[in-house]
């Protein structure tokens, strides 16, 4: 009997053991925990530290390096690595248009003035800024706005009241960029009416001499072209910048030169 108990006891440890064996292979593996992201490469560019109004000289103060991710670090960009002293070499550049605080300077958007003042250093070669005369029933109520596009319109004195009715207007300008108003160069504080008594213009030389001309000769008008046909190319544009001047006489289009 001790025998045989002996045999069933070896038995069933044999048993349990292998059990216990087929058991702990059939458990699967705990999962490994979740691979944390990759940080994503990232390279110091330079930002504005605060909002920098267009025509604003950059100081170091106002612009810092930043963390930005390598990826979207166009060349535009100014990057540490490539430029360790850009601090130093973009301070005193003027800017040309705004930035917000945190947007990366390039410096397409930067001129240097080098002693000139903000806007001869902003007009592009061969052009001139010319200001005219302007009074609010002539500049389209004050909704005019630096940058916006204008028509400039001649009505010409009529000293002798020879043609009997009203003086005769015409369109000796189009497609013409405002740069500022008064000593406005961009809208401030969301104005969106600038009530102003001079208007300068991004002309031509023949068309400055166009609109002095103009000036001596009677009373100039600017007319506002929306947004959507001051984008437009259009000829009479093309044929402006070449020193022709599309003029339009009681709706009949005809070009001159100015000599």
């Amino acid at each position: 009997m001790k025998a045989a108990r002996l045999v069933v006891l070896t038995v069933a440890i044999g048993a349990g053991g292998i059990a216990a064996l087929l058991a702990g292979r059939s458990e699967k593996p705990p999962e490994n925990q979740a691979a944390a992201p990759a940080k994503p490469e990232t390279i110091d560019v330079l930002v504005a530290r605060s909002d920098i109004a267009m025509g604003q000289t950059l100081s170091p103060g106002e612009i810092q390096w930043q963390a930005w991710p390598a990826s979207a670090s166009t060349g535009n960009f100014i990057r540490k690595p490539e430029r360790p002293g850009a601090i130093e070499n973009i301070s005193g550049q003027i800017a040309r248009v705004p930035f917000v605080a945190g947007e990366p300077i390039r410096e397409a958007k930067l001129v240097n003035a080098k002693g000139s003042g903000f806007m001869a250093a902003i007009l592009p070669p061969g052009m001139r800024a010319v200001s005219t005369l302007i009074r609010p029933e002539t500049g389209a109520a004050g909704f005019i706005l630096p940058n916006d596009r204008v028509d400039v319109i001649l009505t010409r004195r009529d000293a002798d009241n020879r043609s009997g009715g009203s003086p005769p207007s015409e369109t000796i300008l189009t497609n013409i960029r405002v740069l500022a108003i008064d000593q406005n160069i961009e809208e401030k504080n969301n104005q969106k009416v600038m009530t102003g008594t001079t208007a300068t213009l991004e002309l031509t030389q023949p068309q400055a001499e166009l609109l002095a001309q103009g000036q001596a000769q009677g009373q100039l008008s600017l007319s506002l072209r929306s947004i959507t046909d001051a984008l437009q190319k259009d000829d009479a544009t093309e044929d402006t910048r070449r020193g022709g001047v599309n003029i339009v006489r009681f709706g009949v289009g005809t070009m001159a030169t100015p000599r």
